[in-house]
């Protein structure tokens, strides 16, 4: 089974929401962040978004943007982040992996090295927010060489020419923003939102998974939305959880793990 095949299997059961969490390989440091992977994968993570840092993540909100500066200063690259999910399968993870990163470090890197290094580490995947479809032919055909699945981004203005040609492209799932903004905790999520995504769901005549992402923090919210998309995804608040642990004395990795619990909780 390809990488492909495998995030496709995580959304086999469509009759109830998969969780996606996102975080930042790197952060606090390098083994916590391990750690912190594993547990929620352990806790009811069905995939899993790795945050490759880059220094001027233009999608992502403050938190997201401190975790990566962090991870920065801790000396993340992209070839560690390769070695990072070579070590995360080491442990015997199987959960799907998506490298979520921008298109400028995978460039220095060289593009048609990155692909099936990746694909050598144990990732299945991509979301790259600046890369999209009109634009990723090159990348999109690296990808289907290795069976590694590449995501793309809806916003709730994207116009129906732009919905087209994002399903026409998309084989693993849609990644739906909720908001017309940045990543980052919201203290309500739109009231458009269930609007949005019934629209592509009629638009796509639910032949492909949809999974909602930026805003969602709490359990209340991941239970509303899984009650319409096909995954939920969260980022920010499971950064903010475990930002709050390390300045606190607490474990961030039990702290993570438990945040994780009632969010698996909520939407089952």
């Amino acid at each position: 089974m390809n990488g492909l095949e495998r995030i496709q299997e995580a959304f086999s059961n469509r009759r109830r929401a998969v969780l996606m969490p996102y975080f930042t390989l790197g952060y606090p440091d390098l083994p916590t962040s391990l750690d912190i992977i594993a547990a929620c994968c352990a806790s009811g993570a069905a995939l899993m978004e790795l945050g490759v840092p880059f220094s001027d993540p233009l999608a992502d909100g403050p938190t997201i943007q401190h975790s990566t500066q962090v991870a920065l200063q801790n000396g993340m690259s992209v070839r560690e982040c390769l070695k990072a999910v070579s070590k995360l399968r080491a442990r015997g993870i199987t959960t799907p992996f998506l490298l979520m990163g921008y298109v400028n470090p995978i460039l220095r890197y060289g593009m048609e090295k990155f692909t099936p290094d990746a694909h050598a580490s144990g990732a299945d995947g991509f979301i790259i927010p600046d890369l999209p479809p009109d634009e990723a032919g090159a990348f999109s055909s690296l990808c289907e060489e290795k069976g590694m699945a590449l995501v793309h981004l809806l916003a709730p203005n994207s116009t129906d020419e732009r919905v087209d040609l994002v399903l026409a492209h998309s084989r693993a799932f849609v990644y739906l923003v909720s908001i017309t903004g940045i990543t980052g905790e919201q203290n309500a999520l739109p009231e458009t939102l269930n609007d949005f995504i019934g629209r592509i769901r009629a638009i796509s005549k639910d032949k492909i998974p949809l999974a909602v992402g930026f805003g969602i923090g709490s359990p209340a919210q991941a239970k509303s939305v899984a009650a319409q998309a096909d995954g939920v995804i969260v980022g920010s608040a499971l950064i903010n959880i475990t930002r709050r642990a390390v300045e606190t004395g607490l474990d961030p990795v039990a702290a993570a793990a438990d945040f994780i619990k009632s969010l698996t909780e909520a939407i089952n």
